[in-house]
């Protein structure tokens, strides 16, 4: 529901069918949303207009209905995590060459307004050298907030079971990484600490009982700098972005919202003297006048760029508010980088390509073509993260070359 939500922001993809192996749930996604059923799921892959497998089910399931794509000879873009084991993800990014077909994956926020403009105060060394960030992802203690009663726009309910029994580092953590790793560079290590703080979320038991719901990482990266990423849904949402370089630093306090302001602080003896001061920190006018929490960078703005719903109503103003995500972005990205020939891998490159795209929903699937034109297909391989199509403009029009 929430990737049906944002389809009408890419007019160049176009939904062509879904299929699910709840026949019930089938029947409701169809009539809700007005588009076509498959019989199985082989039915989808046999269909030669589909070009790519958007694959949205439970993270167990996304080894099987990734690798099945695959072999059908189907692009894949799939819902974070890719999988859970590294060989079975190195078996796929293996499979994907072989068969030379992208695969590649959520989430899309990396392509966001926000995680653009901090990339290009860093490569225009606004911070200096980058040497450490702090990325957050306290989801809020769910339990609270009786999640069984939670239903999509469909009338689907929200697995919040699944989302205990997996974990919020899986679930979540792809969101910050993405970002860390595009402009902070590879990882060596990685140091963690995980915990189960608390046993009795939900009334029925949970397979596993002790499935952390509190982690927090230390990540080496080759450049020298360090991360710390923390998520939990323990405490309540905090969603900060913060990059420190030797001379100042970027924050944005939310990844979720495409467009959130990202704020540049430049360090001086005035404003971390300031910051020392109770005074200081407690008053805006004084936190101003010592220039602590910076300014406001100039957005760097792209053509998908998503559009705030305008405010006709309360939900709409909600909405807004908590920062709504394009979830299409990438998949629409990558379709525009196959159709162009653009590169979309360091070990393997398209010329061109013609497109549609099937998409997979819970245990449903559903296929979208390409409003794009008769270009000629080939196809290419690339693993997650790190790509961003060229030709980026910001507001002044200036071009960003990634």
């Amino acid at each position: 529901d929430f990737y049906m939500a944002k389809l009408a922001s890419h007019p160049d993809l176009e939904l062509a069918g879904v299929f699910d192996t709840d026949l019930d749930r089938l029947a409701q996604v169809c009539a809700f949303y007005a588009v076509r059923g498959y019989d199985t799921y082989a039915a989808m892959l046999a269909d030669p207009s589909v070009e790519m497998v958007v694959n949205l089910t439970s993270i167990g399931s996304h080894n099987e209905v990734s690798r099945a794509a695959i072999e059908a000879g189907k692009h894949v873009y799939c819902e974070k995590p890719l999988v859970t084991d590294m060989a079975q993800a190195q078996s796929l990014a293996a499979l994907a060459a072989a068969k030379g077909v992208a695969l590649t994956g959520a989430p899309s926020n990396l392509y966001s307004d926000t995680v653009l403009t901090m990339w290009r105060a860093v490569r225009e060394g606004r911070i200096g050298k980058p040497v450490l960030a702090y990325a957050e992802f306290d989801d809020m203690p769910i339990y609270m907030m009786q999640p069984e009663t939670w239903r999509s726009a469909s009338g689907a309910p929200w697995p919040y079971l699944h989302e205990y029994e997996s974990g919020c580092t899986w679930e979540h953590a792809g969101y910050h990484l993405v970002w860390l790793c595009a402009i902070l560079g590879p990882a060596v290590s990685v140091t963690g600490f995980a915990k189960s703080l608390i046993g009795d979320k939900a009334e029925q038991p949970l397979h596993p009982a002790d499935t952390p719901d509190f982690t927090v990482g230390v990540i080496h990266f080759e450049s020298g700098a360090v991360a710390r990423l923390t998520c939990s849904i323990i405490a309540p949402t905090d969603h900060r972005m913060r990059l420190f370089g030797r001379e100042a630093e970027l924050s944005s306090d939310s990844y979720r919202d495409y467009q959130a302001p990202v704020f540049l602080e430049r360090y001086t003896r005035r404003s971390l003297s300031g910051r020392r001061l109770r005074i200081v920190r407690s008053l805006p006018l004084l936190r101003k006048l010592f220039g602590i929490g910076g300014q406001k960078l100039p957005p760097v703005r792209h053509a998908r760029s998503m559009a705030k719903p305008p405010l006709t109503s309360l939900r709409n103003f909600r909405r807004r508010q908590e920062g709504e995500q394009d979830k299409v972005l990438g998949i629409a990205l990558v379709a525009e980088a196959l159709r162009l020939g653009q590169t979309i891998s360091r070990k393997s490159s398209a010329t061109s390509a013609g497109g549609a795209w099937t998409r997979i929903t819970s245990n449903r699937a559903s296929a979208c073509e390409s409003k794009s034109s008769n270009l000629p297909r080939s196809k290419s391989s690339w693993g997650f993260g790190g790509m961003i199509p060229a030709g980026i403009t910001d507001r002044h029009g200036t071009e960003l070359s990634w």
